[in-house]
């Protein structure tokens, strides 16, 4: 599935077969298991966002015995305020291991507030992330620099990534033995429901982002009959999970850093690297190789330099941070901005250690991984040799699902018949959920309707500034509506422009992108 007709090939394999039935022990849990449960709603703790209030709620850790152990779920809301009241608003910023007790008051405060008013905007820490408890961490610090090089060019470099990989995966299973295989989708998904069932209400409104996405399509693949209103912003493609989908993105991910070089180009004035983007990118390997040899500030190694990059390819807000830091490095032999640059963006800060493990138990859970290393080589060698920017990190990074402790259980087909109108968005040129998921999920989701950013490149792209896609969201919300088109396409809005270089003062701030970007998880 590495190319756009291989992808769209695979839909029409699945919409043409039979749809198959949800992995053992994703059954739906009886009604009566399912009884609301009164939550107890208070003033958050410490929060900036006066208007939000955190609960907890117990589920059982195995939802097909829900007598047994019980394990405590993290919840935050905005309440309603308006006389009309449209049930609760569950929000998911991704991941997976994606902290999401923040998001509720951003999309209660981002949306409009005659809409936002009509709902309780509720988030939470899923199983085993942030405040929910347990909360994993397999491993801690291990993303620590200096790693080894990603790219394996030697075999001790090799055997230095898969021993950290085998490792990982080790100290997962030594510490959570009894947890990891509960922590997946269908787990997570079956949590939303007993959310729901605790509201006390009939049906649920969903808003995801990025792997948000999926668990809102296999919610609604597991519950139709309890689907009120559902949003799938920046989709993953479901065909593909997770293996595929990983490859996937690396392709997209490369062209979407050959765009920052692109982008640099064009303001050679400002950052002095070359007017052509074949200059600049070469100039930037350059960079990757010198700091291979010498990490700058004994932080910045060749790993940490990809994972400093890699959230410019969810969005173009870091791009004149990011080309700073490789200006000053590459013209003036300075190593501080870089190593700024690493603190504010690496990739892994978004999520940290904790989420770094719910990541991988839920990836290596949720589907089958080559257990042959031969087979990861081979595929990311090739898909190395047309996109270079972040193949064997992004291989790294997945390792520990060829040598998980726990049994995977497939993914689940999200093909649906059973549904109201569902409303789907997607950034042509997204890299970490790339175009074709989104056109893949409109066609497995029968009557549902595609919005799409015309030559957006960004990851999570309503709520972010685009009037166009957030009239699209606010119109929905309010009563259902959704756009048709003719075609595979429902209705197009113009992408924002491209951010301009910074000046003055704000050049020498850390930055960390907006506030939705600084909320969404990395990597899916």
């Amino acid at each position: 599935m590495n190319t756009r007709a291989a992808v769209l090939c695979a839909t029409a394999v699945v919409l043409a077969g039979t749809v198959t039935a949800v992995p053992a022990g994703a059954t739906p849990a009886p009604a009566a298991a399912a009884r609301a449960t009164q939550l107890t709603w208070k003033k958050c703790a410490t929060t900036d966002q006066p208007t939000l209030q955190c609960a907890s709620l117990k589920v059982p850790l195995d939802h097909d015995d829900p007598g047994g152990e019980q394990i405590t779920l993290a919840l935050s809301r905005v309440p309603h305020t308006a006389p009309t009241y449209q049930g609760p608003l569950l929000v998911n910023p991704g991941g997976p291991g994606g902290r999401g007790l923040s998001l509720a008051g951003f999309v209660a405060s981002a949306l409009p507030k005659a809409v936002a008013a009509q709902y309780d905007v509720i988030g939470f820490d899923p199983r085993g992330v942030g405040k929910s408890t347990p909360a994993l961490d397999c491993a801690p610090g291990h993303f620590a620099p200096v790693r080894p090089d990603s790219v394996p060019e030697g075999e001790a470099v090799e055997q230095a990534n898969l021993e950290r990989a085998r490792s990982f995966a080790e100290a997962c299973g030594r510490k959570y033995a009894r947890v990891l295989p509960y922590i997946d989708t269908a787990g997570t998904v079956r949590d939303m429901d007993a959310i729901r069932a605790a509201t006390g209400a009939p049906k649920l409104n969903y808003f995801g982002y990025s792997y948000g996405t999926y668990l809102g399509a296999v919610y609604a693949k597991l519950y139709p009959q309890r689907v009120r209103r559902l949003v799938l912003d920046s989709v993953v493609d479901p065909t593909g999970v997770w293996y595929d989908d990983n490859l996937t993105q690396d392709l997209a991910f490369n062209d979407r850093h050959r765009a920052l070089m692109a982008w640099i180009a064009t303001y050679d004035d400002t950052y002095r690297l070359g007017r052509d983007p074949d200059e600049v990118e070469a100039k930037w390997y350059a960079m990757r190789a010198a700091l291979a040899r010498r990490p700058a500030g004994g932080k910045v190694g060749a790993a940490e330099l990809e994972d400093t990059f890699l959230p410019g390819g969810y969005y173009n807000g870091y791009w004149p941070h990011l080309a700073t830091a490789f200006a000053a490095y590459v013209n003036d032999r300075k190593t501080g901005p870089l190593v700024q640059a690493y603190e504010n963006f690496a990739a892994v800060d978004a999520s940290g250690d904790n989420g770094y493990s719910v990541y991988a138990s839920v990836q290596c859970r949720d589907a089958f991984w080559p257990h042959d290393w031969e087979e990861w080589r081979s595929d990311n060698w090739e898909t190395y040799r047309k996109a270079p920017f972040m193949a064997w990190n992004n291989a790294w990074y997945n390792a520990p699902c060829a040598f998980w402790p726990t049994r995977s259980r497939g993914p689940v087909n999200i093909a649906n018949g059973a549904l109201p109108p569902v409303l789907l968005f997607q950034a042509t040129n997204d890299a970490a959920t790339p175009y074709e998921g989104g056109a893949i999920v409109h066609a497995l989701l029968r009557g549902s309707s595609l919005v799409v950013e015309q030559g957006g490149g960004n990851h999570g792209i309503t709520l972010s500034g685009n009037g166009c896609l957030d009239k699209h969201l606010a119109a929905y919300l309010t009563d259902g509506t959704v756009p048709r088109g003719i075609g595979p396409v429902d209705a197009t809005c113009r992408a924002q422009p491209d951010p301009k270089p910074l000046t003055g003062k704000v050049a020498s701030r850390a930055a960390h992108g907006s506030v939705l970007h600084g909320l969404l998880g990395f990597r899916g």
